[in-house]
C-alpha cells in the first residue's frame, strides 16, 4: 500500500474528509501543529513482523532435540530427583466441633496458657526480676480470663 497518508489520531472527521479529497492545504506546516503529511510505505509488513520474532533457544548439541528426546531427559531428570522429590501432601480434617464447643476449648487453652506463664514468672531468677520478660509475664498473668468462662449466645432463636 504505497502512498497511504499517515497523520495523528486526533484528526477530526472533516479533516480525514478534506484528506480522502485530496486536501493538498494538509501537506503545509500549519497543519497539524506544524508536522507535515508524509506518504509511509507499508510493504512486507507481516514479512517484517516474522523477522522480528525471537528464534527461541539455542540447541544444546549441533541439532536440536526431537520431542521424544525432550520427554526422555525430563523423565531422567525426574527419576534422578527420586522419591526426595514427592511430596505427599494431606488435607487437614476439617473441624467439626460446634462454636459452643470451640469457645470453650479457646478458653481452656488460655487458662491453660496463663497457668504455664504463671509458673516460668515464677521460677524467674532474681537477676531477670525487672527485665522486659518479666514485665510481659506479669501483664499476662494479671489479665483475668474468668469472664471468658461464659457460654456464648446458640443464635437463630435457640438462646
Amino acid at each position: 500500500m504505497l502512498g497511504t497518508w499517515t497523520f495523528p489520531r486526533t484528526v477530526s472527521r472533516s479533516c480525514r474528509r478534506r484528506l480522502a479529497h485530496g486536501g493538498a492545504w494538509l501537506s503545509t506546516p500549519r497543519a497539524f501543529g506544524g508536522r507535515s503529511l508524509r506518504p509511509v510505505a507499508m510493504r512486507y509488513v507481516t514479512y517484517y513482523r516474522a523477522a522480528m520474532a525471537a528464534p527461541g533457544p539455542k540447541p544444546r548439541g549441533e541439532r536440536a532435540m526431537t520431542p521424544a528426546e525432550r520427554q526422555a531427559r525430563y523423565r531422567a531428570a525426574q527419576a534422578a530427583d527420586g522419591a526426595a522429590a514427592v511430596k505427599v501432601r494431606y488435607r487437614r480434617p476439617a473441624d467439626r466441633r460446634s462454636r459452643p464447643q470451640r469457645w470453650r476449648d479457646a478458653v481452656a487453652e488460655l487458662l491453660e496458657l496463663q497457668a504455664d506463664y504463671q509458673q516460668w514468672l515464677d521460677g524467674l531468677p532474681e537477676s531477670l526480676a525487672d527485665t522486659s520478660t518479666a514485665d510481659a509475664l506479669r501483664a499476662v498473668c494479671d489479665l483475668d480470663l474468668s469472664g471468658l468462662e461464659v457460654d456464648p449466645p446458640r443464635g437463630f432463636g435457640r438462646d
